[in-house]
């Protein structure tokens, strides 16, 4: 993607907000704040776009650190309280943590710490799953560090105690995704080696836990069969934030201006490229930020 280099630039990191309170809460023109370690949120983003499109949004990509699968889950909650007080910090009215493995190891420690709502990407997608499913068989499909964590598979329960939970690590369709490689021979070979067990279990409903996989979701779908109904997590997300934001008077007014603005910890060109492809548009500004430790270092 061709960028004017002008229009990329470093902003500075704002002062860490409290925890216990965000800046103007109730304001219903306020942004929706949205996170994740990469561009894969971007899904969830764009899905908040198509349900919301009156609300402002502030995307943040901690791509400096990116993935957070491998970290303990100790770094992983450190890192999603540096981005959720930058967002805080911009004035957001609701956080959307847009990344599996944050949701699994932070959603419970942000939600609880803060007075502005908090929306994870693993409960939407799972209770969808669990009341669309009609046999109660049904599977999940993510990276290793979501499937290891369990996370879909005890929320499924949590709304379905008698469901039956198939999961499988599927790693190769993030790359995938970031590549375009959306259809074809090798995407359609993995996708039937990853998938053929799931079958053959008997699932009748497919959660896409990463938010990678709805750019797959065609792909995915004609493999799976019409039998299988696929809840993409990102959709699903997308429906509980307005949920969430109806419920709490926090819908912006209609016909009022709107902003979208994208922040990233790393490289803003390679961003702005992948944002084209999981936006479905182009990103006219995308700016560089510090979190964390790096916060107040020199632009480069």
């Amino acid at each position: 993607m061709t960028r004017d280099p002008e229009r990329v630039s470093r902003a500075p990191a704002p002062a860490p907000a409290a925890h216990a309170a965000a800046a103007d809460p109730g304001a219903a023109g306020a942004p929706i704040g949205v996170f994740d370690s990469g561009v894969g949120g971007l899904t969830v983003l764009r899905a908040i776009h198509a349900h919301l499109p009156g609300e402002s949004t502030i995307y943040l990509g901690d791509t400096a650190r990116v993935p957070y699968g491998p970290k303990s889950p100790e770094t992983v909650r450190r890192y999603a309280r540096e981005a959720a007080d930058f967002l805080l910090g911009r004035g957001v009215k609701a956080l959307v943590i847009a990344c599996n493995t944050a949701t699994a190891h932070a959603f419970d420690a942000l939600s609880q710490g803060l007075e502005i709502p908090v929306i994870g990407v693993v409960e939407p997608g799972a209770r969808e799953a669990a009341a669309a499913s009609a046999t109660g068989v049904i599977g999940v499909i993510g990276t290793r560090g979501t499937v290891a964590s369990g996370s879909y598979e005890r929320a499924i329960l949590a709304a379905r105690p008698a469901a039956t939970v198939r999961s499988a690590a599927c790693p190769l369709f993030v790359a995938l995704a970031e590549e375009g490689w959306v259809s074809g021979d090798v995407p359609e070979l993995t996708a039937r080696r990853y998938l053929d067990p799931l079958l053959e279990a008997g699932i009748d409903t497919l959660v896409l836990g990463c938010t990678h996989y709805p750019l797959l979701r065609g792909l995915l779908a004609e493999v799976a069969g019409a039998g299988v109904r696929l809840v993409d997590s990102a959709e699903a997300t997308a429906r509980e934030t307005a949920r969430v934001l109806e419920t709490r008077r926090l819908e912006a007014s209609t016909g009022g201006s709107r902003a979208r603005e994208y922040f990233v910890t790393d490289d803003t060109r390679l961003f702005g490229e992948l944002a084209r492809l999981f936006l479905g548009a182009p990103v006219t500004r995308v700016e560089s930020v510090a979190l964390g430790e790096a916060a107040g270092g020199e632009a480069s």
